[in-house]
C-alpha cells in the first residue's frame, strides 16, 4: 500500500512541474508571436470571407432585378399589364393570411 502513496505524490509533483513549465512557456515572447500571427490569420479569413459575402449579395440583387425585368417583359408582350395598386392589394392580402 505504500507504493501506491508515493505513487500519487510523484504523480502530483510531476503536475506540478508540469504546470509550471506550461505556463512559462505559454507566457514566453515566441508564444505571442504565434498568438499575434494566428490573431492577424483570423482577421485576414475574416475580411476574405466578408469580401466574399459582399459580393455574393452584389450577384442576388442583380440576378432579381434581372428576373424582374425578366417577367415585366413577358407581362407586356402577354398584355397582361398589371396596375402597381391591384398588386400591392394581393400582395396584402397573401401577408395577412
Amino acid at each position: 500500500m505504500d507504493i501506491f502513496k508515493w505513487k500519487r505524490i510523484g504523480l502530483f509533483a510531476g503536475g506540478v512541474l508540469f504546470g509550471t513549465a506550461g505556463v512559462k512557456l505559454l507566457s514566453s515572447k515566441d508564444a505571442k508571436k504565434v498568438y499575434t500571427n494566428c490573431t492577424a490569420a483570423a482577421l485576414r479569413v475574416k475580411d476574405c470571407v466578408l469580401k466574399t459575402a459582399e459580393t455574393v449579395q452584389a450577384n442576388a440583387e442583380d440576378v432579381l432585378a434581372e428576373a424582374k425585368h425578366i417577367n415585366e417583359v413577358r407581362r407586356v408582350k402577354e398584355g397582361e399589364v398589371v396596375e402597381d395598386a391591384v398588386c400591392e392589394a394581393a400582395e396584402d392580402k397573401a401577408g395577412e393570411v
